[in-house]
């Protein structure tokens, strides 16, 4: 079997969100799955079958458990299959494209709900103009760029709170917005980049600004980019990629 390593939502190696990708000739037992992403150590390696025809199944795992969506190791895989693709995943038909050097890919839009949920012990001393809820995420308005890439959250605190997934943005500076993602319910203290959190960033910000045509950038220690389009009930997200590693799994 083919493997990759691909950093997703970037135009250069060692940034961006890195991510496995494994190719499959036919299904693989999940267990097995688990087992090859917590080798990798990666936040999500995408296994995809790639024979038949028709519509590939795409699943995605991080270290620990499976997830629903997962938008870096889409491109990622999208990356290394090129063209346009389509995938049946757990979050239903997905479309992507690979073309000019970017990724596309069309995802299901998730605003998040008002809900007033009390952050104050997961960031404590920080100032939040709102909270709310996506469909698997935690949700917070913080006043200011500055104030997004100092964030010092509990993660303890955040581990027991629902999913233990909190996203957390601000308008920016030199971009549209931006943003930072805690995810220590599912094994990742914090993720480089994350395109299904563009899922709720794209049609909360779209609102709050008035356009439909977004930048945002994820002011993690890599760093990343991801252009979002807000169209309805989805969002198309784009990013770049690079391959840093290719070879071949021996079990």
């Amino acid at each position: 079997m083919r493997f990759f390593i691909v950093d997703a939502f970037t135009d250069r190696a060692f940034a961006g969100n890195s991510a496995g990708v494994v190719l499959l000739d036919e299904p693989a037992d999940a267990a097995w799955m688990q087992a090859v992403a917590a080798e990798m150590k990666h936040a999500e390696t995408a296994f995809v079958v790639t024979s038949g025809d028709g519509p590939k199944p795409l699943r995605w795992f991080t270290p620990a458990v499976e997830v629903a969506l997962c938008g870096h190791a889409t491109v990622a895989a999208t990356h290394v299959l090129g063209g346009e693709q389509t995938y049946t995943t757990k979050s239903g038909e997905l479309r992507a494209k690979a073309a000019g050097g970017w990724v596309e890919l069309d995802f299901p839009s998730d605003p998040p709900r008002e809900t007033g949920d009390d952050l104050s012990e997961i960031l404590p001393g920080v100032e939040i103009e709102y909270t709310g809820r996506g469909v698997e995420n935690l949700f917070a308005v913080v006043p200011d760029a500055k104030t997004v890439r100092s964030l010092v959250p509990d993660l303890a605190k955040l581990k027991d709170t629902w999913n233990g997934r909190l996203l957390v943005t601000a308008k920016g500076d030199d971009v549209d917005y931006v943003s930072r993602f805690f995810a220590p319910g599912v094994g990742i203290d914090e993720d480089p980049v994350t395109g299904s959190a563009h899922c709720v960033l794209s049609p909360y910000w779209s609102g709050r600004l008035g356009t439909d045509e977004l930048t945002g950038e994820q002011l993690s220690e890599r760093g990343g980019v991801v252009r979002t389009r807000q169209d309805g009930d989805r969002v198309h997200l784009a990013g770049q990629a690079v391959t840093v590693v290719s070879g071949e799994l021996h079990v």
